[in-house]
């Protein structure tokens, strides 16, 4: 195989092996339960970065008109139905109608309560934010109930907090009629998902704001003093996102089988704290539309992560409702996480 091939090819064509093995292993995750592999669960985060490193392979080998393009030409091939839940070339934008409803869906981290970002007014702004923007659904995660981010605009609501110390919660505002409602407490966790069944006309609709399991990296790094502690940082990285992943496990399946038994159409929002390409998202997903995939465009980054586009918060939607647009609202920067907001309608 590296016969005739230089130092330089032969190292290219040693990693671009590596790195294609690693991408199919990270292809059947998806597939594959974290409980029983928690530390490869940890490589689903890292797929776009495959596929994009494996894209720059292909690209060397073309140059040079090398056979050994079919490495990553391949990985490539077999990952297509992955590129879309990455990235998206163009936006799908449908004409409106009477009956197009919008929902939209938002992590506020506590409206800053307390004071992560030195600005002013952050309650207030999201209050406003969500006025101009003027869904006609809002589902909100880590909901505190502020005076400023009270949404009177919606008569209809179902909030529901926890918390000693730390008083947080999920929230569905709607401005249609929510005839029932509840929550799905996850075991051994402070999330939970909250549900709605709101009437749409001759319709019934089934919201779910959910908040998964986080994973907490940066904030028990520092309290915990990692330095101190005999392993290494990266180990330590690793085992507190397959623990994690782990639970969201619990919690997808916790979900799915609460919906599982909805016969209304359905519509799951929130922040998932995991990526496209998981366990979590197969499984809660299930036979739904991702919004984003739909109508979506670029990378549809939810996560203000500095180096990584980071999509973490959906919009799932029952194959029954048109997805007639999608926008991640990237300018409006008042929380670690993105406002997602879609345009829906019943068929």
């Amino acid at each position: 195989m590296f016969k005739g091939l230089s130092f330089i090819s032969k190292t290219m064509l040693f990693f671009n092996v590596v790195l294609a093995i690693t991408t199919l292993m990270a292809y059947l995750l998806p597939f594959l339960a974290p409980k029983w592999f928690p530390f490869l669960s940890v490589l689903t985060l890292f797929l776009p970065f495959f596929l994009v490193l494996n894209l720059m392979f292909f690209l060397f080998w073309l140059i040079q008109f090398k056979k050994y393009i079919f490495v990553s030409g391949l990985v490539l091939l077999l990952g297509i139905t992955f590129i879309n839940k990455f990235y998206n070339l163009q936006a799908t934008e449908l004409p409106k109608s009477d009956k197009d409803f919008t929902i939209m869906s938002y992590n506020v981290r506590l409206f800053n309560k307390f004071n992560w970002y030195q600005k002013a007014n952050i309650p207030a702004q999201i209050a406003q934010f969500v006025a101009d923007k003027n869904p006609d659904i809002l589902c909100i995660q880590e909901y505190s109930d502020l005076e400023k981010t009270k949404f009177s605009d919606y008569k209809y609501q179902q909030i529901f907090k926890e918390g000693e110390n730390i008083i947080v919660g999920n929230a569905i505002f709607s401005k249609y009629k929510i005839i029932d409602k509840g929550v799905i407490n996850f075991p051994n966790s402070t999330n939970n998902a909250v549900y709605a069944d709101i009437i749409k006309e001759k319709d019934t609709l089934r919201v779910y704001s959910m908040h998964l399991q986080s994973i907490k990296i940066s904030t028990d790094i520092e309290d915990e003093k990692i330095q101190k502690i005999n392993e290494s940082k990266t180990k330590y990285i690793f085992r507190k996102i397959s623990d994690a992943f782990t639970k969201q496990q619990e919690q997808a399946l916790l979900l799915k089988a609460h919906y599982s038994d909805c016969k209304f159409k359905k519509i799951i929002c929130g922040d998932m704290n995991n990526s496209a390409f998981s366990f979590v998202y197969r499984t809660i997903k299930g036979s739904m539309q991702d919004t984003f995939e739909a109508s979506g465009a670029g990378f549809g980054k939810t996560y203000n992560f500095k180096y990584y586009p980071a999509r973490i918060d959906y919009i799932f939607a029952d194959k029954t409702i048109q997805v007639k647009s999608f926008e991640t609202l990237n300018e409006f920067y008042n929380s670690d996480h993105f406002p997602l907001i879609s345009r829906l309608e019943i068929k």
